[in-house]
């Protein structure tokens, strides 16, 4: 295992960063124990103009930002420009409002006296980030823990070291004191170590499903907190008519963000009978006009997968359904050339023992599901082992807001593609994970939810 920046778009290695040495782990432990003695007892007013200078200092270098996460994982321009800005919003958000999410909560206690919950600080917690969403993913698991008075050990994804450093140089700037922020360039097993640490108090992954279990395991034979942000494999329900050029358009817009590499993107469309051919041809029309090339071109919808092993994975998948019989509407193979390109691809008849049916597809790889009515629309999108998000379009509100309850997902949004903001809670259920984050259920995740009584005078 090596942190090293290749460029998706081409194939190259542009940088080498190497792994830390378990004596410099050693040291970051060291040294984020003891910032935290002095952190968890700062004025909140010092965090917080912390934490807003970091916001202010990645708009300023939204450019150069979002140029190395184009180069790390081949996000194109826009898209990138785009997480730098949901992370300015996140970072503002956790400044203006943890004085409010931080407060004392009173509590009503036949006890008579005063009661009351305080949110304290926990200590140094890690974090195993993904390369999906470098920034973004990042400033969801450190806004919170800094406002909160908790340390951070920032476990960047292998092919992310660059907009590690970049961000680490942002929290040195913006008065972040020495050791509350610090980056580890760990193997697996030094990660697992860490864990194991009496000084690490919890963890936060935002992986795969098979990277969540491997810590989580760690962490409960340690009795360790955890927050989990795993797989999905999000259901799009469609049910009857409606101006399907524009649900479409959304449909591709949820599919298709960074390549379809997101863990909430819809990735199962299922289209009641009566709609279902006509969503299919202009489905496969929009699929089709998706342009995949040069991550810096502004003509270039989506960029290259982030990996050669990503790239050969996704066309295994598809392959595999192909071979047992599914229909390919539009694409279905990978780009020549340089880089690592698929296309926009749409397959239909998608059924039990293909591995599309249960393997989340992380690419630009949509499967779109006939079902005859409502109550087979519902028992097919809760019919996977994830259950991370969700979306449901219906000209019937009540009828939309009915399925959405019966949905076993934890965040559907009604009428719209799947969204979100740094106010709104973000998590799943099932095997998408364990916990939240953002809004202020984020805040609420790792700290000390401490009892404090006063008896009766």
């Amino acid at each position: 295992m090596s942190y090293h920046v290749t460029n998706p778009a081409s194939g190259l290695l542009e940088a080498d960063f190497g792994v830390a040495t378990d004596v410099e782990i050693a040291d970051a432990l060291d040294r984020t124990d003891r910032a935290f003695g002095t952190w968890r007892r700062s004025e909140l007013k010092e965090r917080r103009d912390v934490v807003r200078r970091v916001a202010e200092l990645y708009g300023a270098r939204a450019d150069e930002l979002a140029a190395i996460i184009t180069r790390e994982m081949g996000k194109t321009t826009r898209e990138a420009l785009e997480e730098v800005q949901l992370s300015v919003e996140i970072y503002t958000y956790y400044a203006d409002n943890a004085e409010r999410l931080l407060a004392d909560e009173p509590l009503t206690t036949s006890t008579g006296g005063k009661a009351w919950l305080r949110k304290a600080a926990i200590g140094p917690i890690l974090g195993i980030m993904p390369w999906n969403f470098p920034y973004y993913q990042v400033a969801r698991f450190a806004a919170p823990n800094l406002m909160a008075g908790n340390t951070v050990l920032l476990k960047p994804a292998p092919q992310c070291p660059e907009s590690a450093a970049a961000m680490a140089a942002i929290f040195t700037e913006a008065g972040l004191p020495p050791d509350v922020y610090i980056n580890v360039l760990a193997s697996d097993d030094q990660a697992g170590a860490i864990i194991a640490d009496p000084r690490t108090a919890a963890v936060s992954v935002t992986g795969s499903e098979r990277a969540g279990s491997a810590v989580a395991a760690i962490a409960g034979k340690h009795l360790k907190k955890v927050v989990l942000e795993l797989g999905g494999s999000d259901p799009f329900v469609v049910i009857g008519p409606q101006d399907m050029a524009e649900v479409v358009r959304g449909a591709v817009a949820a599919r298709m963000e960074n390549a379809g590499q997101s863990c909430n993107a819809a990735k199962r469309m299922i289209v009641t009978d009566n709609v279902y051919d006509e969503f299919v041809e202009e489905f496969s029309n929009q699929m089709a006009a998706q342009v995949t090339g040069d991550p810096n071109d502004p003509m270039t919808t989506y960029g290259p997968m982030s990996s050669e092993l990503a790239a050969v994975t996704l066309m295994e998948q598809v392959q595999d359904a192909i071979d047992k019989g599914a229909t390919v509407h539009v694409g279905g193979k990978r780009v020549d050339g340089p880089g690592w390109y698929v296309e926009a691809t749409v397959l239909s008849g998608v059924v039990e023992g293909m591995r599309a049916f249960r393997e989340e597809l992380f690419g630009p790889v949509a499967v779109v599901h006939r079902v005859a009515n409502v109550a087979e629309a519902i028992v097919l999108a809760n019919d996977t082992p994830y259950g991370l998000g969700g979306a449901v379009f219906c000209q019937d509100e009540a009828l939309a807001l009915e399925v959405a309850d019966q949905l076993d997902v934890g965040m559907v949004w009604i009428n719209e593609p799947e969204g979100g903001g740094a106010d709104l809670p973000f998590g799943g259920t099932k095997r998408s994970g364990i916990g939240r984050e953002l809004g202020p259920l984020g805040m609420d995740e790792f700290v000390n939810k401490k009892l404090m009584h006063l008896p009766a005078k």
